[in-house]
């Protein structure tokens, strides 16, 4: 007796289907030189003279200002420099208020404690070293107590117009976002976004992409409505 073959027993003529690969997900690009140009064209006709919000009337109060704006507002660090820089703008003077009364102006600044030690210290080594002056090397500014990258970034381009990228939060969410540079970390968007800016634009590149950041591409709802640049961002986040 002969038993039938069921259906999956019997060949097909047509050769098997292989299952449909995963399409791999693609990572984003950064736009292209010409959409570089034409954002910081933009940016440049919105705000030609770009300025930084921290209050300070000389390198040295720009320094301490800095040091003291780490994981801080630039509004919480003015209230309390204000009255701290009207009798203290040079080293001399920082040194000789002592650590315990700089404490006291900034205690309304987060890590408050570190940072007065900090600015009492650097306020020495400047004297000590360097002549009660703010050099103007990288290097020796990252020597100084409470002075990393950005903060040295920060000063050079601030005080001694060098065209030099200080990236924080808001630049490094901008920058990931346009895209205009990719990066895991600061220094990879910093170093990135110097080679594609063109030298034109590079001294006020990074206050106009934090300015950008703080108060048009949010971290939580960005206004896409009133952005600029909207036509020109590629970013999955947008809400228009």
């Amino acid at each position: 007796m002969r038993t039938k073959k069921s259906p999956s027993a019997i060949k097909s003529p047509l050769p098997a289907k292989k299952p449909a690969a995963a399409k791999p997900r693609g990572k984003r690009k950064p736009v292209g030189p010409a959409v570089v140009q034409e954002i910081f064209t933009r940016f440049r006709a919105a705000n030609p003279e770009p300025k930084g919000e921290l209050e300070h009337v000389n390198p040295f109060t720009l320094l301490v200002a800095v040091v003291l704006s780490a994981q801080a507002t630039d509004v919480g660090v003015n209230k309390a420099t204000r009255a701290l820089f009207a009798i203290a703008d040079t080293p001399e003077k920082m040194v000789a208020l002592g650590e315990d009364v700089i404490r006291e102006y900034v205690k309304t600044i987060g890590l408050f404690r570190n940072k007065a030690k900090n600015v009492y210290l650097l306020s020495q080594i400047l004297i000590e070293k360097y002549g009660s002056q703010v050099p103007c090397e990288r290097e020796a500014l990252e020597t100084l107590p409470g002075v990393g990258r950005k903060t040295a970034n920060v000063v050079l381009n601030m005080a001694f117009g060098q065209p030099t990228i200080a990236v924080d939060t808001h630049l490094f969410r901008v920058s990931n976002r346009i895209p205009l540079a990719l990066g895991k970390t600061p220094l990879a968007v910093e170093l990135g976004l110097e080679k594609i800016i063109p030298a034109e634009f590079k001294r006020h590149a990074h206050h106009w992409l934090i300015l950008h950041g703080r108060y048009v591409c949010k971290a939580r709802r960005p206004e896409c409505g009133r952005c600029i640049i909207s036509d020109l961002c590629t970013s999955p986040e947008k809400l228009v």
